[in-house]
């Protein structure tokens, strides 16, 4: 394995485009990014619960927000916002919306969520 090994977002190895989303994804090694575009009026349960079969998102999270906002509610009854700015770790079991008129755009860096989420 080279030693440095980048890739462009922009020119991603994988796209995925469910209802709303827009999602690049680029393999590194043994590792894999997503960079989730979330447009306004984007809701789990509307535009991803159809292709993920579950009731709730049974993907753990971990990433940071590049702008916009979302609003994520688990089934323990916790609840947050996150935005730009903000670094983000989620459990299994939650829905999530994006709040207000701006597209909601996050990396994410779970291997195992960026190569599985979204996917048919």
């Amino acid at each position: 394995m080279a030693s440095i090994e980048t890739k462009s977002m922009d020119h991603p190895d994988e796209s995925r485009t469910p209802d709303k989303t827009s999602m690049s994804v680029v393999h590194l090694g043994g590792a894999t990014v997503g960079r989730f575009t979330l447009q306004p009026g984007w809701r789990w349960s509307d535009c991803i619960k159809p292709v993920a079969g579950t009731d709730t998102c049974q993907a753990a999270h971990l990433g940071y927000v590049v702008s916009g906002r979302i609003h994520i509610a688990a089934t323990d009854g916790a609840e947050a916002d996150v935005s730009a700015g903000d670094a983000y770790r989620l459990e299994p079991g939650h829905d999530a919306w994006v709040v207000g008129d701006e597209p909601f755009v996050a990396l994410e860096f779970e291997s195992k969520t960026a190569d599985t989420y979204a996917k048919g």
